[in-house]
């Protein structure tokens, strides 16, 4: 899904969330989720866009209908100690879009 493809969807108002994955190498991937499932941003190659930081987040979505955002990271450590019974679950911290604070 490209940016515009996500516009659209927002537009229509089906985006549920979008969700911020933090992944290792600092950097992030941005994924809709959608009554169809999650889809990822794409790039103009069709490879999942690689984003930097929350700030250029913000500028790629300007245009974008207002969405619930979440950043999402795994919890590493608690799956190296091994502390916890069950299934760890990520991090979930709200991001907003509208402005940096």
């Amino acid at each position: 899904m490209n940016l515009h493809n996500l516009t659209e969807l927002a537009a229509a108002g089906n985006v549920r969330e979008l969700e911020l994955l933090s992944l290792e190498g600092g950097f992030y991937i941005l994924r809709a989720l959608t009554e169809e499932g999650p889809l990822t941003l794409s790039d103009a190659n069709g490879q999942a866009l690689r984003l930097r930081s929350t700030t250029e987040l913000r500028q790629l979505l300007a245009d974008l209908p207002p969405v619930p955002c979440m950043l999402v990271q795994q919890v590493v450590h608690d799956e190296m100690c091994g502390q916890r019974n069950g299934p760890v679950e990520p991090l979930r911290v709200p991001v907003t879009l509208a402005g940096q604070w």
